[in-house]
């Protein structure tokens, strides 16, 4: 797999075969043109296909190249933005309805990999989304509120059934989502276009677009050897689409992320953790993680508002597993990578008509496995079908995502965040070291190691 595409990642190096669809080199006409082959194109492109429309699909590098094939495949329920907030703008009942389909989302990923049989998957059960903050009164509430209010299949854990789970002084309590799970996104994504070529889609690779005419009810998209006129035009992209249609991606903050897979640790792994889904002990980027069959560690963290080179934060993402697991002693890093999502300021996707014909997919702020492939179904319901679920996204408008000024309050509110949350994790175990040593030896200097935001790596 070629690293220049798709990162030095483990996705990468563990990808199924797959040959490449050719360029463009030609003029068509078809019903539907979708621009951009992420999992939000392939799904649209699949399920248009899968209901007899000509659809023609245009990536400008490679299927899944970018953040769709390079996150750590979680596949999960609900969007990036919390779903308090969400009913604070919509209401209640529409934000159950939102909740209902991004679990669609879910169960579609599912399906499909059983349906088309998509070899290199490996979905591996349960999400775990923990805090470092011994609050146990108020997660109780959040998950019983999920739970009655939205009907979330979601339950609380109490501090000592995590640590059984995973054996780590800095965690307390937790929701656990059984029905959340994680995969290969990579071999998802080739699995999506292969589905998509079979039931007829016409994919193209390296074929950007370079003008596109909206006008009219025949849309006119020019590439570099060949032009296409569609009734339909679907926008599946997020900051790449840049000076191609600005209206979208000036509307989205880019934010990227870094990834480190650790060589195979054997029994030591099986020792600080026996859980083997999916972990999240952080809203924001610090940290996300889930183990691999062979017993790796898959490991994400850190944030930054233009690309970095992914190796500068290999040492920083180290230091996040030795005071998490300080057990494992000190890990060996075999692979390292980032990737680039889009996140509209109001962190829910950016879903519905632009114009006449011209349909947008696009901001799922780094919850994007269930969304895009929720959003793939809608597309295609509205543009087959007639249907008009898609409006419940229409309270989430396109909004200027500030240039360069939203970019420094994004990473001003990440640091912010990040230092909050430390200095209140490390209250927290001290509070619960004092409660321990009573009737057990106190708690290891590691557990209530306060990490401190440095310069360089650590400060991106």
């Amino acid at each position: 797999m070629d690293a220049s595409v798709y990162g030095s990642s483990l996705f990468a190096a563990t990808a199924v075969s797959r040959d490449p669809s050719p360029q463009l080199t030609q003029d068509i006409d078809t019903d539907v043109c979708v621009v951009g082959g992420g999992l939000a194109g392939l799904t649209t492109a699949l399920e248009l296909a899968r209901r007899n429309y000509p659809v023609v699909l245009l990536e400008a590098r490679q299927i899944a190249w970018s953040a769709s094939g390079r996150n750590t495949g979680f596949v999960l329920p609900g969007f990036a933005q919390d779903p308090s907030i969400v009913a604070d703008r919509v209401g209640l009942e529409q934000t159950r309805k939102l909740w209902n389909l991004s679990e669609q989302g879910l169960d579609y990923v599912r399906r499909a990999i059983a349906e088309h049989r998509m070899e290199g998957v490996d979905p591996a059960d349960g999400w775990l989304n923990i805090s470092k903050i011994d609050n146990a009164l108020e997660i109780a509430a959040d998950v019983e509120l999920m739970r009655d209010t939205l009907g979330a299949n979601v339950e609380f854990w109490e501090t000592d059934r995590v640590r059984a789970q995973l054996k780590s002084e800095r965690y307390f309590q937790a929701a656990y989502y059984p029905t959340a799970f994680h995969i290969h996104p990579l071999n998802y994504a080739f699995g999506l276009a292969r589905a998509a070529e079979q039931a007829g889609a016409r994919i193209f690779e390296d074929t950007p677009v370079l003008h596109i005419d909206p006008e009219g009810v025949r849309k006119r998209l020019a590439t570099p050897q060949g032009r296409v006129r569609a009734s339909h035009v679907v926008l599946a992209g997020n900051v790449h689409l840049g000076s191609l249609m600005p209206e979208i991606s000036n509307t989205l903050l880019p934010i990227t992320t870094y990834v480190i897979a650790t060589k195979p640790l054997g029994d030591a792994l099986d020792e600080a953790m026996s859980y083997r889904g999916a972990v999240s002990d952080s809203e924001w980027a610090d940290n996300h993680y889930r183990p691999t069959a062979d017993k790796r560690l898959i490991w994400s963290g850190r944030m930054s508002t233009s690309p970095k080179n992914p190796k500068r934060y290999v040492s920083a993402l180290r230091r996040d597993i030795a005071r998490t697991y300080p057990q494992l002693g000190k890990v060996e890093v075999e692979y390292f990578w980032n990737g680039t999502l889009g996140s509209p300021i109001h962190r829910m996707p950016n879903i519905g008509e632009l114009h006449p014909g011209l349909w947008v997919a696009s901001g799922f702020s780094g919850h994007g496995l269930n969304t895009t492939a929720m959003a793939g179904m809608l597309l295609a319901r509205a543009i087959a079908e007639g249907d008009r679920t898609w409006e419940i996204f229409n309270p989430f408008e396109l909004i200027w995502a500030g240039g360069r000024a939203g970019r420094a309050f994004a990473r001003a509110r990440y640091l912010a965040n990040r230092s909050r949350t430390a200095m209140a994790g490390y209250l927290s175990r001290r509070r619960d070291a004092g409660r321990r040593e009573q009737t057990a030896p106190a708690q290891t200097a590691s557990a209530l190691d306060v990490p401190v935001a440095k310069k360089g790596a650590d400060a991106g």
